[in-house]
């Protein structure tokens, strides 16, 4: 018999507003307002600043690593605005501009990158987790949340945040199955900026593209241009009213670029061309936002100018927040754990001691004495 076609497909590629400046009305048609666009502009700009501020803290030994998000903010920015605040963010490490326009107040990334697990105790009614430091573990989370929605009888839907590196990782592959075949709204969106640390996508995968992965899942699937914000809303929005209408789950990758090292703790010069900075430099989100805001008669320099000195406002009073928190106390270590503590953890809790002759000291007495025999 002649052999037959088992399987074809066709993935899109969305850019809207490109780093020349050109933009393509119909598909922008019905996406972001100018109004939406100069909030946006003005939310990634002061995420921008945080990045910088976050910098120096850590450089002053002020700060443990710190992973900048500089060159990222559209494609976090973007999709966070397609979600309402009843949908769920489950973030890796790198999606600042997402969780503080989902809610999350600033400080508490700072207080995760001090070391303070109060950065992780997220405040009631903010629907994020806390950032992911472990590789593609917390996709499998994102998955549960929806599908808790979906038995509750929700319209909720659950965001992964991700970069290409962790594609490789088993748990993805997990995530992505489970999210397919039970048909729960998950949105996979992956940050592809070309690098898993110092090894650059080339090296890390075959696929022409990270995109095509889902296909094995039979996941509605798209590739956008990260860095270009309307095309990063509108693949988000398209996504979100699937999940919410069907149940099925979308995987979005953005084609973006990290601008600084992978943490503070790496030297990306170490294995980067600089003309590939410069490339992608040039193809900077807020840069390209800018431009745009500015043909639309909606920005100009002045109001750049106020826009700067109001994020360094915002980011300096964050900062300020952080540093001043009251010290934890040692009754946090047990207090968080049970809903009722049990007897013998509360007895460590206020003894500071594990056994018992330091927590009842007065049990010494009982001892007989060094060297004494004891007769019948």
């Amino acid at each position: 018999m002649p052999l037959e076609r088992a399987y074809g497909a066709e993935i899109q590629r969305l850019s809207i507003l490109d780093e020349h400046g050109n933009f393509d009305e119909k598909l922008a048609k019905g996406t972001l307002s100018v109004d939406d666009v100069v909030a946006l502009y003005r939310h990634m700009t002061t995420c921008r600043q945080l990045d910088e501020i976050a910098f120096k803290l850590q450089r002053s030994g002020r700060m443990g690593t710190y992973p900048q998000n500089k060159g990222q903010e559209a494609a976090a920015a973007g999709t966070a605005f397609a979600l309402e605040r009843s949908d769920w963010i489950v973030p890796c490490y790198r999606e600042n501009a997402a969780l503080f326009w989902h809610g999350l107040p600033m400080e508490y990334v700072l207080l995760h990158w001090m070391g303070d697990e109060r950065g992780n105790q997220i405040p009631e009614g903010v629907n994020v987790l806390p950032l992911s430091i472990p590789i593609g573990t917390h996709m499998l989370h994102a998955v549960g949340i929806a599908w808790a929605a979906k038995l509750r009888g929700e319209r909720t839907v659950a965001a992964a945040y991700f970069g290409d590196g962790a594609t490789s990782e088993g748990d993805f592959h997990e995530a992505m199955n489970f999210a397919s075949t039970l048909r729960v709204p998950t949105i996979f969106v992956c940050q592809n900026n070309r690098w898993a640390i110092s090894v650059p996508i080339e090296k890390q995968m075959a696929s022409e593209t990270v995109v095509q992965k889902a296909l094995a899942y039979g996941m509605d699937c798209i590739q956008v241009d990260g860095n270009d914000l309307f095309a990063v809303y509108k693949a988000m929005r398209d996504a979100v009213k699937l999940g919410r209408e069907t149940g099925k789950p979308t995987f979005i990758e953005a084609v973006t670029y990290r601008m600084g090292d992978h943490t503070t703790a790496d030297d990306a010069r170490r294995y980067r061309d600089p003309a590939e900075v410069e490339e992608w430099a040039n193809k900077c989100p807020l840069k390209r936002l800018r431009g745009w805001l500015e043909g639309q008669g909606a920005w100009d320099q002045e109001r750049e100018d106020a826009l700067v000195a109001e994020a360094e406002e915002v980011v300096n009073a964050a900062v300020k927040r952080a540093f001043d928190i009251e010290k934890p106390s040692t009754d946090d270590i047990f207090n968080y754990t049970f809903a009722e503590i049990p007897a013998d953890l509360k007895l460590q809790r206020d003894t500071l001691r594990t056994n018992s002759l330091s927590q009842m000291p007065q049990q010494e007495t009982l001892r007989p004495a060094a060297g004494r025999h004891q007769t019948a």
